[in-house]
């Protein structure tokens, strides 16, 4: 009779009820469980299965290396890190991206803007958002590529897919027209529908120099600036530090 129920928690695509069959039947009996708690019980793994499982595929998709979390976080690092603690803290509840805010992180290279990004990422991905992780020249360049292959529309609702979308290190390289005219493309498509999570060294009225004209840059900036939140992360790098620290 067991090996019925199996086969048809398989056909049902019940793999943690069929894992776990036997094993649920000796501890309800041990215990003298009424049938019903040992079928909540066996729905309960169920469903804590396919949560780890969405779990581990929200990591997978989002591109991330690392799993970096909040405590490794040095806040006693510079002031600004302090006076803004709670404004972070606040953004590891994950609110801003059912709100459909973006969030703009600006500070010099090493401070932590990336660091920060990856461990918000990481956060959300442990409660199952879906979330892309990538740099502004490797978004441009696939968006260039797939312009030159016709995939173009494809490849711009793939970056529009993620519920949070993380754009690395803007502002290190220029992006030239095209790569100008494709990232707009890709904010505009996301604005006030999905969250985007940028880093950049430059403030807003150096944008210009990143894309290709004045007005691009406004206009990027118009969508990314309304209803985000931006922070500032200042000081010398952190990374300067910890390897002299070494």
């Amino acid at each position: 009779m067991i090996e019925d129920v199996i086969e048809k928690c398989k056909l049902l695509r019940l793999k943690a009820c069929w894992q776990n069959l036997q094993n649920v039947i000796e501890m309800a009996a041990q215990k003298n469980w009424p049938s019903l708690k040992l079928i909540d019980h066996l729905f309960a793994l169920e469903i804590e299965s396919r949560r780890q499982s969405k779990i581990a595929l929200r990591f997978k998709q989002s591109k991330l290396l690392q799993k970096p979390t909040i405590d490794q976080f040095d806040f006693n690092f510079h002031s600004c890190r302090k006076k803004q603690k709670e404004q972070i803290l606040q953004l590891l509840n994950l609110d801003f991206i059912d709100h459909k805010k973006d969030i703009i992180l600006i500070g010099n290279p090493g401070v932590g803007k990336s660091f920060l990004a990856k461990i918000i990422a990481y956060a959300a991905t442990q409660q199952g958002i879906k979330v892309l992780f990538t740099t502004a020249m490797e978004l441009i360049n696939h968006l260039v590529a797939a312009e030159a292959d016709h995939s173009l529309l494809k490849k711009l609702n793939f970056y529009h897919s993620p519920d949070l979308l993380v754009v690395d290190e803007i502002g290190y390289l220029p992006l030239g027209t095209q790569g100008s005219n494709l990232f707009f493309q890709v904010i505009s498509q996301r604005h006030e529908k999905k969250s985007t999570m940028i880093t950049t060294n430059l403030p807003f009225a150096d944008w210009g120099n990143i894309f290709d004209s004045t007005t691009v840059a406004t206009a990027i900036a118009d969508r990314l600036v309304y209803n985000s939140q931006v922070l500032i992360l200042e000081g010398s790098s952190y990374r300067k530090k910890a390897k002299e620290d070494n």
